[in-house]
C-alpha cells in the first residue's frame, strides 16, 4: 500500500506541469457588445475586426460580438465596462455623457456642416485625446483607436417641403435626446420631441411629430418612406460617432504582444471601416432618392453663415451640456481656421 500510495503521489506530481501548460493555452475570452442589429456598418466593422483578432492571435484570443442589445444597450453599456461584464464596446458619443458630459463636444455649433477631414481632426485631434482620458478615468476603460464614424445627421418631413431651414419653423420634430439636439431645434423656430427608435415608424405615420433629426443610413434602414416621409433638408447639422473602448479587465488579461496585436490591427483597419460606413451613407442616399423623397442641399455659403449665427449660442450652450473649459480650449484648436 505505501508503495502504491508513493506510485499515485509520483504520478500526480509528474501532471502538474502538464496542467499548468493547458490552462496557460486557454484562450482569452474577448466579449463585445452592440445594441445595433448585424447589418449595420458598426456591426460589419466590429465583426470583422474580431474576425482578424482571433486569426492573427493564432486563437490566444477567442471572440464573440453579442448584437442588437442581447447583452446590452448602448446606455447600459459604460456601467458593464466599469463593473468587467463586457470586455469590448464601441457606443455612440450621445450614449455615454451620463459618464462623460464632454462626450456631447461633437454637437457644438463649431462642427456644424463641417467636412470629414475637420471632423477628424477633432476626434482624432486633442478632443478625441482628452475624451479618451476621460474613459480611462471614468468607465475603467482604454480607447482602441480612431472612433469609428457614423455619418451627418440631417432633417426629414412628411408634409411639409423643406428648401430651406426657415421651413423648420413650427415644426414638431422627432430628436434622439438631449440638451444640444432640442437646442438645435428651437434654434431654426421648431419643436422638439423625443421618441424612442422603435416607436419612430408608427408616430411618424400617425402624425405625432412632422419630421425627424437622423442620418440618411437611418432613415433607410426602416423604409421611412413608408411612414411618410417625402422630404429632407441636407444640412449636416451634426455628426454621429461610435468609440470603440476595451475594459481595464481584458486589457491587463493580454500579454504585452497581444496587446500590441489588439492595437495595431484597428489602426490598420480604421481607415477601412470609416471608409466603408461613408459609402453606406450615401447609398442611403440614393435609395431615398429613388423612392422619391425630394432632398435639398443647404450650400456651403448659407452653412457658414448658420454657423455663425449659432457660435454666438456656444458657450452658454457648452455651460449647459457641462463641457469644461478644457474641452472647449481643444475643440478650439483642432477647428482652428475652420470657422
Amino acid at each position: 500500500m505505501r508503495q502504491l500510495s508513493r506510485r499515485m503521489l509520483h504520478a500526480a506530481t509528474l501532471s502538474l506541469p502538464f496542467i499548468g501548460k493547458a490552462r496557460s493555452v486557454e484562450p482569452i475570452r474577448m466579449r463585445c457588445s452592440l445594441d445595433t442589429a448585424p447589418g449595420h456598418g458598426r456591426n460589419l466593422s466590429v465583426a470583422d475586426y474580431l474576425k482578424k483578432v482571433e486569426a492573427a492571435s493564432d486563437g490566444r484570443i477567442r471572440t464573440e460580438l453579442f448584437s442588437s442589445g442581447q447583452l446590452f444597450a448602448d446606455l447600459n453599456v459604460s456601467k458593464a465596462l466599469i463593473q468587467g461584464q463586457v470586455d469590448m464596446a464601441a457606443p455612440g458619443t450621445w450614449a455615454i455623457t451620463s459618464f462623460i458630459q464632454n462626450a456631447d463636444v461633437l454637437q457644438l455649433p463649431a462642427l456644424y456642416d463641417q467636412p470629414i477631414a475637420v471632423i477628424h481632426r477633432v476626434t482624432d485631434g486633442r478632443v478625441g485625446a482628452l475624451i479618451g482620458q476621460d474613459v480611462a478615468s471614468k468607465l475603467r476603460s482604454r480607447v482602441l483607436g480612431p472612433w469609428i464614424d457614423n455619418g451627418f445627421t440631417n432633417w426629414y418631413t412628411t408634409r411639409k417641403p423643406l428648401n430651406s431651414v426657415a421651413d423648420l419653423k413650427g415644426l414638431k420634430i422627432r430628436n434622439s435626446g438631449g440638451v444640444a439636439q432640442s437646442w438645435r431645434t428651437r434654434f431654426f423656430d421648431a419643436i422638439p420631441n423625443v421618441t424612442a427608435w422603435p416607436d419612430v415608424p408608427l408616430a411618424l405615420s400617425q402624425g405625432t411629430f412632422d419630421g425627424l433629426m437622423t442620418t440618411n443610413e437611418s432613415i433607410a434602414s426602416v423604409k421611412l418612406w413608408e411612414a411618410g416621409v417625402r422630404y429632407s433638408l441636407q444640412d449636416h447639422s451634426s455628426f454621429a460617432a461610435y468609440v470603440p473602448m476595451l475594459s481595464n479587465n481584458f486589457w491587463s488579461s493580454l500579454t504585452p504582444d497581444l496587446q500590441t496585436l489588439v492595437t495595431d490591427l484597428w489602426a490598420q483597419n480604421i481607415g477601412t471601416y470609416r471608409s466603408n460606413m461613408a459609402e453606406s451613407q450615401a447609398r442611403a442616399l440614393q435609395t431615398l432618392q429613388s423612392q422619391g423623397i425630394t432632398v435639398v442641399d443647404v450650400s456651403a455659403a448659407q452653412a457658414s453663415t448658420l454657423r455663425r449665427e449659432m457660435m454666438k449660442d456656444q458657450d452658454q450652450l457648452a455651460r449647459d451640456l457641462r463641457i469644461t473649459p478644457e474641452m472647449m480650449a481643444a475643440l478650439e484648436q483642432d477647428v482652428a481656421g475652420a470657422i
